[in-house]
């Protein structure tokens, strides 16, 4: 008899739903070659999987000296983000775990360090919303991850106690607020992230298409969180 290890699965967004992060990184690594700066994955990483972890104005500033207008910059980088992920598929196997959730009926949500103004839309876009029983956005919080507080409050809509939810995170930061949460926490590496070193995963997935739920519900069910 298999013990039950999870009853909820709760997603990241950025890096794992779809692959955000390389085009974000690459707008700013852009515009610090175009004022004589140079951006490293060292520093950018502070950014991944939360809010406010790496400012890259000041940055900017401390290397070149260049003070770029927020007020200018801001806007520009969010419409040529949003430009740029506009032909960014689903990353691979996040359908199936979402359908495979829905049919095992096992409740589903999203939880992003990001604002729902970006994550919203991007569920409808690519036909998501629908597969999920709650999002939780870092409008929902007053910390973000590496805080427990979005996973926290995912369990909480879900009525699933966090023992006995599932993460899948792409960032150290996003893994770290899942143990923090007490949760399941399975590392799913994006391109950008898959040379940072992640804080004791109960599992490494290429993907979410590596393994079922099925299948990590075995794996894990005799392990503790």
């Amino acid at each position: 008899m298999v013990l039950v290890s999870f009853r909820a699965v709760i997603f990241d967004f950025d890096g794992l739903i779809i692959d955000s992060e390389t085009s974000i990184f690459d707008i700013w690594s852009e515009i610090y070659l175009d004022h004589g700066g140079q951006l490293t994955m060292d520093q950018w990483r502070h950014a991944l999987g939360t809010h406010n972890g790496f400012d890259p104005y000041a940055e900017l500033a401390r290397q070149t000296g260049v003070q770029l207008s927020r007020e200018t910059w801001v806007p520009r980088v969010r419409d040529e983000h949003w430009r740029r992920c506009e032909d960014e598929p689903l990353r691979p196997g996040v359908m199936d775990r979402l359908q495979e959730a829905k049919a095992a009926r096992l409740p589903a949500a999203v939880a992003s360090s990001s604002s729902l103004e970006w994550v919203g839309p991007w569920l409808a876009r690519h036909g998501l919303r629908d597969l999920v029983q709650a999002v939780c956005t870092r409008n929902d919080v007053t910390q973000v991850k590496p805080a427990p507080d979005l996973f926290l409050l995912a369990a909480e809509r879900l009525g699933v106690p966090p023992s006995e939810c599932v993460v899948f995170e792409d960032t150290p930061n996003g893994l770290a607020a899942a143990h923090a949460a007490g949760m399941w926490a399975i590392a799913v590496p994006s391109p950008l992230t898959r040379t940072l070193q992640f804080p004791a995963p109960h599992a490494t997935l290429d993907s979410l298409a590596a393994r079922t739920l099925a299948e990590l519900q075995q794996d894990l069910a005799h392990r503790s969180t």
